[in-house]
């Protein structure tokens, strides 16, 4: 028997409960002090088309998933046909008996046929047919030996917030399907998942990379939201919405993207942390109101949740596209700080973090993330989110005692490092005006060259100043004196990473150079460890390779090669090295 080493896949079509039931299986394995990753691939449509959710156990750390499927959970016969392929040597496929699949069918290499009656069991034992996921989820468990109890946990938890009945009804069905499934299938199926024991598995918590953002953003202290709906980034905007009375937050959904930006904007203005959350099409609308928080110096976090362009593109698949445009997003030139998290630990800090850098710099701070970064489920212990290292810095933030002493503010003064003195309003000697036209050191609008040069350079100043103070060099993992070094940035780098390890084990020398903070670029903290690497590769999920590109313009770095992909769909740890085996002509 292989124990807590298995992939999972549950497929059907939207409205089949195939995302609710893998989130709920996740959940219970993760109860059970399990490791897991999961995530979804689903389509735009709300009834109709494939979708599948695909979770990954085990007893050390995963940080993605894997191709190799172990066990597929099928609600459709189109599912099988789409995955059958996956299913590992020894695997199983269990599937509603209903759908009258032919056993002889399935793909061989010792793969089990398991026929289990999710629809009959859902009427009989539930009385609705609506519980047959919850069939199938069960009977999961019950082919790999897994602790009932879990299950019924979960479902005890999801389902009490309808009615006892409700919760009830699916425990039942649950058992049902779970002995069914154990009694039939166990003993053929080499692959079992057990729960570790000596673990209080309520230090580990399941979490996606938008929940801890805007955990992150709260802990900062955000007093104020405002969003226009755009997938994937609305549930930041529905999380932190959940909780603003709680945490005195004022939360608006505006008529659209322009708005949203403008209400963070003159919130910000006004002195509070504000934020907006939006996606690459609303990104785009926002980009004048980018200049004007830019212009007027204004503190402001946008979290950018990137998804497949142009125009709608796939609206619920990932890509890396939006890089280059954030970096130069709005007319003009004008300084803005580019953070961009690759785990759901470094969202939390993001979510935190960003608030600190634009009030310090008095600019725009844009969190780049990335759908499957922001939607993927990921179990990691409670203490990775320190909320003990949470610190605020509100910059050049002039107190009471400070305006007492002041006889002349100059909201916009010219400094060395690019930052002005700032002061909330309200207080007497804390009046200023500011315009989006260039304007002096008072605020009041100007045409004369020599001021605009003055004030073009000040403001640009923020970006050399935050270069050398606040951005971070890039992370390294792996072997120091590898062969090949990776290079990649947000979600890519779970798949990278776990690369790496698998490279190191065939006896090839690799390590993953990772950037988080992209803009203003660190090129002097990333120099040495370009210059010492012997063959950059470079991993993204866009068409262009935009990271590469940033490297060559800034540091006169070129690749040895790129791998890239713009299907929408992540990188998994066997394509990462099968395309380098390709591409970089090596066997591995």
């Amino acid at each position: 028997m292989i124990t807590n080493d298995m992939t999972i896949k549950i497929g059907g079509e939207a409205g089949m409960g195939v995302e609710s039931g893998g989130a709920g299986l996740t959940r219970a394995l993760a109860r059970g002090g399990l490791h897991v990753f999961g995530f979804s691939d689903f389509m735009s449509r709300i009834r109709g088309g494939h979708n599948f959710f695909q979770l990954r156990a085990g007893v050390s750390e995963v940080f993605t998933f894997a191709e190799e499927v172990h066990l597929l959970i099928a609600f459709t016969k189109d599912c099988i046909e789409r995955h059958r392929h996956e299913v590992a040597a020894a695997g199983a496929i269990l599937y509603d008996e209903a759908l009258g699949v032919d056993p002889e069918s399935m793909p061989g290499r010792g793969v089990l046929a398991c026929p289990v009656p999710f629809s009959k069991i859902a009427v009989e034992t539930g009385g609705d047919p609506i519980m047959a996921n919850t069939c199938a989820i069960a009977a999961a468990a019950g082919i790999t030996g897994y602790d009932f109890e879990r299950i019924r946990e979960v479902l005890e938890e999801n389902f009490k917030k309808k009615s006892e009945k409700v919760a009830a009804g699916n425990i039942a069905v649950a058992q049902a399907g779970y002995r069914y499934a154990k009694e039939k299938y166990s003993a053929g199926f080499k692959y079992r998942l057990q729960a570790i024991g000596g673990r209080k598995t309520e230090d580990r918590m399941i979490l996606n990379g938008n929940q801890a953002l805007a955990m992150g953003a709260m802990a900062a202290g955000c007093k104020f939201i405002a969003a226009y709906p755009m997938t994937p980034a609305t549930s930041i905007f529905e999380f932190i919405t959940a909780h603003a009375s709680e945490y005195g937050i004022v939360s608006k959904q505006t008529e659209d993207e322009i708005a949203a930006l403008l209400f963070a904007i003159g919130a910000g203005h006004a002195g509070l942390r504000a934020m907006t959350c939006t996606s690459g099409g609303g990104f785009c609308l926002m980009v004048e109101a980018l200049g004007l928080a830019s212009m007027s110096e204004t503190p402001v976090v946008v979290a950018e949740v990137q998804r497949v362009g142009p125009s709608t593109g796939f609206p619920t698949r990932t890509e890396q596209s939006d890089l280059e445009f954030a970096i130069h997003a709005s007319h003009g030139e004008s300084p803005r700080i580019v953070i961009a998290p690759a785990t759901v630990e470094e969202c939390f800090e993001a979510g935190w973090r960003a608030f600190n850098l634009a009030e310090k710099y008095q600019c725009p701070v844009i969190i780049l993330s990335d759908l499957h970064l922001s939607s993927h489920l990921q179990s990691i212990d409670k203490n990775r989110l320190d909320f003990s290292k949470v610190k605020i810095d509100r910059g050049e933030l002039l107190t009471r005692g400070d305006l007492e002493k002041l006889r002349d503010y100059k909201r916009h003064l010219v400094t060395d490092s690019g930052v002005s003195p700032r002061a909330i309003p309200g207080h007497p000697r804390s009046v200023y005006v500011t315009t989006s036209d260039e304007h002096n050191e008072y605020g009041y609008a100007v045409e004369d060259a020599e001021t605009r040069n003055k004030m073009m350079e000040k403001r640009m100043r923020k970006l050399e100043t935050a270069a050398r103070e606040d951005m971070r060099p890039p992370l390294l993992y792996g072997d120091p004196d590898a062969d090949y070094t990776f290079l990649c940035w947000g979600s890519v780098y779970g798949s990278v990473r776990e690369s790496v390890d698998l490279l190191g084990k065939r006896g090839v020398k690799a390590n993953v150079l990772r950037f988080a903070d992209l803009w203003p670029f660190p090129i002097e903290k990333a120099r040495p460890f370009l210059e010492r690497a012997r063959h950059l590769v470079v991993v993204e999920n866009n068409y262009t390779g935009q990271l590469a590109h940033l490297i060559s313009r800034c540091a006169c770095v070129e690749m040895d090669t790129k791998i890239l992909k713009y299907s929408g769909r992540p990188f998994s740890p066997e394509e990462v090295i099968a395309n380098l085996r390709e591409e970089a002509r090596i066997h591995v």
